[in-house]
C-alpha cells in the first residue's frame, strides 16, 4: 500500500483536463499536499497523473483517490473501468476508489461485489462510497467483504453532516468532505469573519481548520489558484478554541451546494 492517508486532501473537481489540472496537482504537491482526489468523470486522471510526474515525489508517498462514474456500476464496467483508471493515473494499484453516487446503474448486487473484487485482485486498496444516504450507506457496509475506508460527501460550517459524521466515527471509516468551504459561501458569514479575523485567516482557513478538528473527517478542498492552494495547506497551523468551535456547530443550516433531482437524498 501507498504513502499513509492525509487527511487534508487536494480536490480537482472542474480543473480542466490538460495544463490546468497539471499544473494544479505539481503545485499541491510541491505545497505538501500527499492526498489527491480524482474521478473518471472528472475526465482529468491522465492529467492527475502527469502532475505527480512534474514534481520529485514519488508515487509510493502520494495517496491518490479516484471514482467509478455513475454509468460504470455494473459489475463488469466497474471491474474493467477501474483498471483503466489505474492505467490513466500511472499507479500499480490504486489507493481509494469510490462509488461516485448510488444512482444510474448503481446496483448494490453487482457493484459491490465487484469493489471487493477489486481488492481481492490487487487493483485497488481500500474502497471508498460517497453521496450515500445513511441507509444506503448501512446496507453496503453489511455487504461488502472488505472494510469502507471513506464515504466522501458534501461538509462544511452549513451542512455539518452530523449524522453520516457519526457513522463514520461508529465504523470507523472516514468522512471526506467535498465543498469544505461550500464555494466560499462561508465568506458570507459573520460568525466566521469574526473568528477569522481572530486569527489573522479568512473563513475558508477556518472552515478548514474546523473539520480538521473533528474526528474521522478530511476536508479536500479544490482550488486552482496558486495562493488559494497555499492558503488551504496553512489552515493546518489553526488551531480554534473550544468556544469557536462551539459557535462554529451552531452554523448548520443543512445548506447544501450540490444539489440536483436525481440525487439520493432526494428519492428517499
Amino acid at each position: 500500500m501507498a504513502n499513509a492517508f492525509d487527511r487534508l486532501g487536494y480536490g480537482t473537481y472542474r480543473l480542466a483536463d490538460g495544463e490546468e489540472c497539471v499544473s494544479g496537482v505539481a503545485h499541491a504537491i510541491e505545497t505538501g499536499y500527499r492526498h489527491v482526489d480524482t474521478a473518471q468523470g472528472y475526465d482529468n486522471e491522465a492529467s492527475v497523473s502527469a502532475g505527480i510526474d512534474d514534481t520529485d515525489v514519488d508515487r509510493e508517498d502520494l495517496f491518490v483517490a479516484t471514482k467509478l462514474s455513475t454509468d460504470n456500476l455494473s459489475y463488469d464496467d466497474a471491474t474493467a473501468t477501474a483498471r483503466v483508471s489505474r492505467d490513466r493515473l500511472g499507479v500499480d494499484s490504486i489507493d481509494l476508489l469510490y462509488v461516485h453516487w448510488p444512482i444510474n446503474t448503481y446496483d448494490p448486487e453487482e457493484t459491490l461485489p465487484a469493489l471487493d473484487d477489486l481488492v481481492d485482485e490487487g487493483v485497488i486498496d481500500r474502497i471508498g462510497l460517497s453521496n450515500f444516504r445513511p441507509d444506503q450507506l448501512d446496507e453496503a457496509i453489511d455487504r461488502l467483504d472488505h472494510d469502507v475506508f471513506a464515504h466522501q460527501v458534501e461538509c462544511h460550517p452549513l451542512l455539518q453532516q452530523g449524522e453520516l459524521r457519526e457513522r463514520a466515527a461508529e465504523h470507523d471509516h472516514w468522512l471526506v468532505a467535498y465543498s469544505p468551504i461550500a464555494r466560499n459561501r462561508v465568506a458570507d458569514v459573520d460568525a466566521l469573519r469574526a473568528i477569522a479575523a481572530d486569527h489573522d485567516a479568512t473563513p475558508a482557513q477556518v472552515s478548514l481548520a474546523w473539520l480538521l478538528s473533528k474526528d474521522r473527517v478530511a476536508p479536500i478542498p479544490k482550488a486552482a489558484d496558486f495562493g488559494h492552494v497555499e492558503d488551504n495547506w496553512a489552515a493546518r497551523e489553526i488551531d480554534l478554541t473550544d468556544d469557536e468551535i462551539a459557535r462554529i456547530d451552531a452554523l448548520d443550516r443543512g445548506e447544501r451546494i450540490v444539489d440536483f433531482e436525481e440525487a439520493p437524498w432526494n428519492r428517499v
